[in-house]
């Protein structure tokens, strides 16, 4: 990895764990950063990791010994693919890459009129869509929309429908993007109107994130490079 690449996944890293962070608040879960990983020693919303780390060679014991592992579901996300916790009674749920595009790179303009969702109630529509009957919508609470790090971003249909969706969460050296979606169409028709609204929002900020499986190859198609491996590690016992 170069010096270049390396910075990259370490404000990848950072900007990840402060979104968790974010996510956590607005469910009353409070974490901490520490000069090696932000952790939460109570359990975080479903699908949001428990510890991330920042930097490489994080202590393995006293990662796990910050955060609950008591209750089901505990998870890590090892953002240097550097941990073996399987001693501490973890296994790898799922291995990804960190990605990135860089500032100002050129986009196919999206056929979509967005916005960025302002109030609980289109904050609810949006989750609903992003849910697509999953039982989930809940994740998203409206004590999200007063972070001022956090834009959840919208696509809409001419009757006002939300059909594509994603979350961009701004940190100091780049933005992060997750959560992109579109029920019908999938990433490749909800990556264009993200990558439009991230840059219209952030123009000077490199975007990054990650993704595996399917999701890294749509990513690729749109202009992103994979940077290095990250893995998540779920607790089992």
């Amino acid at each position: 990895m170069t010096t270049p690449e390396h910075f990259l996944v370490r404000a990848a890293a950072r900007n990840n764990a402060e979104w968790c962070a974010a996510m956590g608040r607005s469910h009353g879960v409070a974490g901490e950063f520490g000069p090696h990983a932000w952790s939460a020693p109570s359990r975080t919303p479903v699908y949001y990791p428990d510890a991330v780390t920042l930097a490489p060679g994080a202590d393995e014991a006293a990662l796990v010994s910050r955060i609950d592992t008591a209750a089901p579901g505990a998870s890590v996300k090892d953002s240097f693919a550097d941990l073996d916790l399987t001693a501490a009674g973890f296994r790898v749920l799922f291995e990804a890459q960190w990605i990135h595009r860089p500032a100002g790179a050129p986009a196919v303009a999206p056929d979509l009129a967005w916005d960025v969702v302002a109030d609980p109630d289109a904050l609810r529509a949006w989750a609903l869509a992003w849910d697509d009957g999953g039982g989930d919508a809940d994740l998203f609470r409206p004590e999200l929309l007063d972070d001022p790090a956090t834009s959840v971003l919208a696509a809409r249909s001419t009757d006002g429908r939300v059909v594509a969706g994603a979350v961009a969460s701004r940190s100091d050296e780049v933005v992060g993007v997750s959560n992109v979606f579109a029920p019908n169409g999938g990433p490749d028709a909800a990556w264009p109107f993200a990558l439009d609204a991230v840059a219209r929002l952030f123009p000077t900020l490199p975007v990054v994130g990650y993704e595996h499986g399917d999701d890294l190859a749509a990513a690729v198609r749109h202009g992103f490079e994979p940077l290095g491996p990250l893995r998540i590690w779920l607790h089992e016992r």
